[in-house]
């Protein structure tokens, strides 16, 4: 019992990929509040790079990015045996954009603006399942 306890304490090590830097700060700030490791990435390609030198829990990522979107990166993740859960936000995407996303692996896919309270119930529940498996 103690065990899963501090299962729960270990913080959720979560990539943040956006092309918005701003966003990218504000989000990263108000997530490490709840207890999620943020390592952040500007670039699809910086990403791809992140995911070579570390594991993480999750992955949130924009779907629409100059160079290298997401449904490349969801590729690319594929192509390197990841099963990472990774969860979309979009502001941009369209319905069938969303689709594609989830037939690539995306666990989920989130419009912006979303509800933070939301997400981070959703980054939890991803986390969990996870676990789970």
């Amino acid at each position: 019992m103690e065990k899963d306890h501090k299962a729960q304490l270990e913080p959720i090590e979560l990539l943040l990929v956006d092309d918005e830097e701003g966003f990218v700060q504000v989000l990263s700030k108000r997530l490490s509040k709840r207890n999620i490791n943020v390592t952040t990435s500007l670039s699809g390609d910086g990403a791809i790079q992140h995911c070579r030198r570390k594991k993480f829990d999750i992955m949130l990522l924009d779907l629409k990015m100059e160079f290298m979107d997401g449904i490349e990166v969801l590729k690319a993740l594929k192509e390197m045996g990841s099963n990472m859960p990774v969860i979309i936000i979009t502001g941009h995407g369209s319905l069938e954009d969303a689709k594609k996303s989830l037939d690539f692996g995306a666990v989920a896919c989130l419009p912006k603006p979303y509800d933070f309270e939301e997400l981070v119930k959703k980054i939890m529940e991803t986390h969990e399942t996870k676990k789970n498996h």
